[in-house]
């Protein structure tokens, strides 16, 4: 079975290399996009997505200065999957993602109130311009 799309439809390897595309049909899609984008937009509904997403990072942190928790709430918390409706990137075994993982989930929770002991405190420039008009 071939694992490369260049191999696939025979097309030179080289050519996928020179656009920067992709040339996997094993291996997913490698695309993040930063959620804190969000941080500088105008819109309404984006700013409260910031909010959002500042509100659970201050969860997270404020359960590592609680101290340790479960491997369950580390998975469910921490490990932050790939959501399935949101098919970015595609390979032989599904679009399901792997997200970030155990490790990265225990690291998190170990360091985030040490490294972030403020966080959450600098809001969006936008965001109270947002609350006064809504």
């Amino acid at each position: 079975m071939a694992t490369f799309i260049s191999d696939y439809f025979d097309v030179d390897a080289a050519l996928f290399e020179s656009y920067g595309a992709l040339n996997s049909i094993v291996n997913d899609l490698p695309l993040f996009i930063d959620p804190f984008l969000l941080f500088y937009s105008e819109k309404p509904e984006y700013i409260a997505l910031h909010e959002a997403i500042i509100t659970y990072f201050v969860f997270l942190r404020d359960r590592a200065a609680a101290g340790p928790v479960s491997e369950g709430e580390l998975r469910n918390w921490c490990c932050f999957k790939e959501v399935r409706q949101n098919p970015l990137g595609f390979s032989v075994s599904g679009n399901g993602g792997a997200g970030l993982g155990m490790d990265f989930a225990r690291n998190l929770h170990a360091n985030l109130n040490v490294i972030f002991p403020d966080f959450g405190k600098r809001r969006s420039p936008k965001a109270a311009t947002w609350r006064k008009s809504a």
